[in-house]
């Protein structure tokens, strides 16, 4: 018993110095944004684009930034849930446990594990062979490919844990598989989908490397989907170039700001979860 009982004493206090570190490493990270980021955030930082000497601390803001992460983001998290959602019911609803799905299941796995700089270069390739330039379309392409794998895959997780009785009391009424996609399926797990959605955006919005070359970067709010896109990563990255230590300061707000979108959306999707947890059958 004295065994079992160090054993269970050991792993126990390896559990409890893993949270404190987490925890520990999140209230280090918002603490430095906070700090450094919340001194040099103002209404005109927000409200504003960078202006002439901005990067060498003089008048103007990161407007153009925030319109282009949300505009690059929000585009791409559209397009993949375009794609996600069929894929995610093939691999549920038409091909089970085929060895097709499976293949589908591990090409996914892999396409989440590469880096986002090889979907940048895949997609800098793609606007080349199209003759395309750097532009808020191609962010949201190499954006929609990094998404796809992540919002695909929890999508076929979450559509993966409805009972079997639940699918097969739909085809015993008569409905065919899309109907019972559409009209059950989608019900049941809306939660899992939307959550999958807000997995998929905060990679997107907080990535840099997949935009950095497809999305280019302007001081300009973005007039189309073929004219360049700011992103608040990129932002982040140019003001903490810089030697001078305002603009750095502001690359911390600029951080605080992208934190603050992502809770944003992070607390609006569980609210809109809740309410669709209502009508989940248990």
């Amino acid at each position: 018993m004295n065994r079992y009982k160090a054993e269970e004493s050991l792993f126990k206090g390896l559990m409890i110095t893993s949270t404190a570190l987490v925890l520990g490493s999140l209230v280090l990270i918002m603490g430095t944004v906070i700090w450094r980021g919340l001194p040099a955030l103002s209404l005109a930082m927000l409200t504003q684009t960078p202006k002439g000497g901005y990067y060498l601390g003089k008048e103007g803001g990161i407007l153009n930034a925030i319109v282009g992460s949300l505009y690059l983001a929000g585009g791409a998290t559209a397009l993949s849930l375009v794609l996600s959602l069929p894929i995610a019911f093939y691999l549920q609803l038409y091909g089970s446990r085929s060895r097709y799905a499976e293949l589908v299941r591990l090409a996914l796995d892999v396409l989440w594990g590469v880096p986002s700089i090889v979907y940048g270069a895949f997609g800098f390739t793609l606007m080349i062979w199209l003759g395309l330039r750097a532009s808020l379309l191609g962010g949201i392409i190499a954006l929609a490919l990094l998404e796809l794998p992540i919002m695909a895959r929890g999508m076929d997780e979450a559509i993966a844990l409805i009972p079997s009785a639940l699918k097969e009391a739909s085809y015993a009424v008569g409905a065919t598989r899309l109907e019972t996609a559409l009209k059950v399926v989608v019900r049941q797990t809306a939660p899992g989908l939307l959550t999958a959605a807000l997995l998929a955006f905060g990679r997107g919005i907080g990535d840099a490397a997949s935009v950095l070359f497809t999305a280019g970067y302007t001081d300009r709010l973005p007039e189309s989907l073929f004219s360049p896109a700011a992103s608040l990563p990129l932002a982040v990255f140019f003001q903490l170039g810089t030697p001078f230590p305002a603009v750095q300061d502001r690359a911390y707000a600029s951080a605080l700001v992208l934190t603050a979108i992502v809770l944003g959306i992070s607390l609006i999707s569980r609210r809109l979860a809740r309410r669709l947890t209502s009508q989940v059958i248990r």
